[in-house]
């Protein structure tokens, strides 16, 4: 039987996310794809929306993600239950290779958690770039006001101990 979940569709992801980042004038523009790569749906090819992609100037970064052979997944059956079967994981590493090599990114498969981890970080190093920063701060000095009151204040204390409140050894 069929998975119970709609069908991904990887070429709408990513048009999507293209759509966000091609007005932007951020120096580097990066797409992460985190799929399984199986375009079962969806109005947007990924072939196209690769190109779209590249016409853009977004550098595309794909992981495959999913195990080797099968995988638990949780399926309902004809009595309403769920009941978890064995699926076979499908991983489209030709289609993912093409979109990250045409775009400039790198393809990547995780089969784990700690192996996602890695690809994070080497990705993290990989998008770095340097920023010149010019900043300029306009300093000023805050105790005046309290100074002030300081002064003030003693001088009434001065004032008050002369006159109202004036001790007779004075």
């Amino acid at each position: 039987p069929p998975p119970t979940h709609p069908p991904p569709a990887s070429g709408d992801g990513l048009a999507t996310a293209i759509n966000r980042l091609k007005d932007s004038e951020a120096i580097s523009k990066v797409v992460i794809l985190l799929t399984d790569g199986m375009n079962n749906a969806g109005s947007v090819d990924p072939y196209t929306a690769a190109e779209m992609a590249k016409l853009y100037g977004i550098r595309v970064y794909t992981i495959g993600v999913g195990t080797y052979g099968t995988a638990p997944y949780p399926m309902q059956n004809p009595f309403g239950g769920t009941v978890i079967q064995q699926i076979k994981v499908e991983i489209d590493e030709k289609l993912l290779t093409f979109i990250a090599n045409s775009t400039g990114g790198k393809y990547f498969r995780a089969n784990n958690n700690q192996k996602l981890d890695e690809i994070y970080q080497e990705i993290d190093q990989l998008e770095r770039s340097k920023i010149e920063v010019t900043e300029f701060r306009r300093l000023h000095e805050e105790f005046y006001p309290l100074v002030a009151w300081a002064l003030a204040l003693l001088l009434l204390e001065f004032l008050l101990r002369k006159t109202i409140f004036r001790t007779l050894t004075d």
